[in-house]
């Protein structure tokens, strides 16, 4: 059985989840808390850190690249789903830079300056100091202050989705492929908190989201 090591919030394992329940495929979830990644250390015989991986029997899947999907490519693959078509791929490459920078870029800071209310208070100084060792003492607060220039950030970056999505029902086509699921896994980072949701000045991308929730492969 396939086992995806995780932590909930993470938007680059929620794409992962999500493409494990929309195959159908039998799989299991280990968490992990989000600032000790021991775990992940030990099973990629500490060439990497960072989540998420895939265990396969013997066979450990990760991403220690900036811009393969290796992890996504193995599930396509493994589950035969035509994520990744040739036709696609040029344009696909473009679209999840820009997904995993200018709309993750929003996300994240939105979502982690809610952190107190998700992440166990026996956790919160480890999160908060890994947090600062990457992105600068005080950065926690600053993103608390800065919501709204983030929000309008957010939604500026969600436009061109917004108006691809009002010619088909999913990104590129009539069926999803990784980028859907990587923008599901961004937006799911963003709703984690329980404090935002979409924009109402979003409405294809609204549906699209609603869609994305429970569609699942039909072979």
């Amino acid at each position: 059985m396939i086992e995806l090591i995780q932590f909930t919030w993470s938007p680059f394992c929620i794409p992962q989840r999500r493409i494990l329940e929309f195959s159908g495929a039998r799989f299991k979830i280990i968490n992990i808390p989000p600032q000790d990644r021991t775990l992940v250390w030990k099973l990629t015989k500490h060439q990497y850190y960072g989540v998420p991986i895939i265990c396969d029997g013997a066979k450990v899947v990760f991403d220690d690249t900036d811009d393969q999907q290796i992890v996504a490519k193995y599930l396509d693959a493994k589950l035969k789903l035509e994520l990744f078509p040739a036709d696609r791929e040029g344009v696909q490459s473009l679209l999840w830079r820009h997904i995993e920078s200018e709309v993750e870029g929003a996300t994240f800071r939105l979502n982690d300056s809610w952190y107190r209310d998700f992440v166990k208070p026996a956790d919160q100084l480890q999160y908060q100091r890994f947090k600062e060792r990457k992105f600068g003492r005080g950065c926690i607060d600053q993103w608390r202050t800065d919501r709204k220039i983030w929000l309008k950030k957010l939604a500026a970056a969600l436009g061109p989705y917004e108006q691809m999505l009002a010619h088909s029902e999913f990104l590129l086509g009539e069926r999803p492929l990784f980028v859907d699921f990587d923008l599901f896994g961004m937006l799911g980072n963003f709703l984690h908190s329980g404090h935002y949701s979409l924009p109402k000045s979003l409405p294809n991308l609204r549906e699209w989201h609603r869609c994305m929730q429970t569609v699942r492969l039909v072979r």
